[in-house]
């Protein structure tokens, strides 16, 4: 079946989704970014002249002000002209289909667009509809996919661990919600993860999840025992329906990162959240400013990561 992601010479053309994408491509993209980095080892993104003259239209139709923003940072790194568009003001409020706004942005001569939308597939539906030399990143849609999170996720653990192939990692919290989880679950299996375990309450996992080739774990205690990275996870309280939960209190009692927890990992461990973080309820502070966080270097090297999504997809 072919890839809508890729096209007949097998090169990137859109970003949608970590699944279905080979390993090389995957590894090409992390490759990438590590050249955007300074290489002095103060980690700082540098700018270069890669996509100067192109245009790349923001256009999110749900708030996120982290991602909106590294995204921005990212194509300004490459020279590119970046327009934001607030949707909430823009002409699909007043009526108008999500494609006929993007065919009016192309009118305007867009490059590529950065999608991000409440609906799953959204993202696949506009790359299906543009031209073949406009490229579509999908920036998060429903439940489905995050893409350049997973991505910079794993480049933030290669950075910290150098391989996948012996690595042994927890994923924590609302599984069944997130977007985040499917594209770090997707790339950690390519990339050759040998142990992947989710840890959760049942009322925050999806019912196919054992299917995804992980173990399952409702006890933190045991899920976190000799695990090399913990990927916290944000509850993702404006997707859920009904009680999933019966309270933050509870839930950060038998769910939330505290040292003790953390103590039951590596030492070596690394711990990640893809923010924003809430804490003392996902997260305790100490854990979350402690020496084994990694997760303000998650949003320099997502900016790195973002970089070379985008100097990927322009082909050069």
């Amino acid at each position: 079946m072919n890839n809508p992601q890729l096209n007949k010479n097998g090169e990137l053309q859109h970003l949608l989704s970590t699944e279905g994408l080979p390993a090389r491509i995957l590894y090409a993209i992390l490759d990438r970014a590590a050249t955007f980095l300074d290489a002095g080892g103060h980690d700082e993104v540098r700018k270069v002249p890669l996509l100067h003259g192109k245009s790349i239209f923001n256009i999110f139709f749900e708030n996120s002000t982290r991602t909106r923003t590294t995204f921005e940072i990212a194509a300004k790194r490459l020279s590119a002209d970046v327009v934001n568009l607030n949707i909430g003001s823009s002409s699909t409020s007043k009526g108008e289909t999500l494609l006929d706004t993007v065919d009016n942005l192309c009118a305007m001569h867009a490059d590529m667009f950065v999608v991000r939308h409440a609906q799953s597939g959204a993202a696949h539906l506009i790359a299906k509809h543009v031209a073949p030399e406009i490229h579509v990143i999908n920036a998060g849609d429903g439940r489905h996919a995050h893409p350049t999170q997973g991505l910079l996720d794993m480049f933030t653990i290669r950075h910290y661990k150098k391989e996948f192939h012996n690595l042994r990692v927890a994923i924590v919290g609302d599984i069944l919600h997130s977007r985040v989880a499917r594209s770090q679950i997707n790339a950690l299996t390519t990339l050759g993860v040998p142990e992947l375990r989710v840890i959760a309450p049942k009322t925050l996992l999806p019912s196919h999840v054992d299917k995804l080739g992980v173990r399952v774990y409702h006890n933190m205690e045991q899920g976190l025992k000799d695990v090399d990275v913990v990927m916290m996870l944000r509850l993702q309280n404006e997707r859920m329906q009904g009680a999933a939960l019966p309270s933050a209190q509870e839930y950060f009692k038998y769910y939330g990162l505290t040292p003790e927890k953390l103590a039951l990992a590596k030492s070596d461990a690394i711990v990640m959240h893809p923010g924003p973080m809430n804490r003392g309820i996902e997260i305790d502070s100490a854990v979350a400013d402690g020496a084994q966080s990694v997760i303000l270097p998650q949003v320099t090297f997502g900016i790195a990561v973002r970089m070379a999504v985008m100097a990927t997809l322009a082909g050069v």
